[in-house]
């Protein structure tokens, strides 16, 4: 996937959120609905302590007017070029922390012009919904379970992965 195409993946759904009354940055990743956000991580390729630190912190930036400020993101989508190791789709699944809150998507296939990507995401998060439903829309890309492990492998938790596909 070249550069240009993450851009225009980005531009063209900030453009329907935004037409949904949902705000958007111009400069950072996230989409607000309700007080709440949901931020976007695009990343080819990120070390399991890495991830599992990001995630734990859960913070964003968000820019008003000339001003910073870090937020508490309800809700982040790690968008991968590069598939994710297992170990970080393992982390995601056994942790009721990081399942409610933590989608994980990957788009490498699109690099060699495939059309079917890999996804886990038991948020409820209407953002990552809609992206997915934009995509699929926009884009043509189907989405199967990210996930090859086996449920037995994986903690029974208050916030399963229940729908994968």
């Amino acid at each position: 996937m070249k550069q240009s195409d993450i851009w225009e993946i980005e531009a063209k759904f900030r453009d329907l959120c935004k037409r949904r009354g949902w705000r958007t940055s111009e400069t950072e990743d996230w989409v607000e609905v309700k007080d709440s956000y949901h931020h976007f991580i695009w990343v080819r390729d990120v070390h399991l302590s890495s991830f599992k630190r990001i995630t734990k912190n859960n913070k964003c930036v968000v820019r008003d007017a000339l001003t910073y400020r870090v937020i508490e993101s309800s809700y982040t989508a790690w968008l991968f070029l590069k598939t994710p190791q297992q170990a970080l789709v393992k982390a995601v699944l056994e942790s009721a922390d990081f399942s409610c809150k933590i989608a994980l998507y990957d788009l490498s296939s699109l690099a060699d012009g495939k059309s079917i990507c890999g996804k886990l995401n038991g948020t409820d998060s209407s953002v990552f919904r809609e992206f997915e439903d934009f995509l699929e829309n926009e884009f043509k890309i189907k989405f199967e379970p990210l996930s090859h492990l086996d449920a037995s492998e994986t903690q029974s938790n208050a916030c399963a992965v229940t729908e994968m596909t």
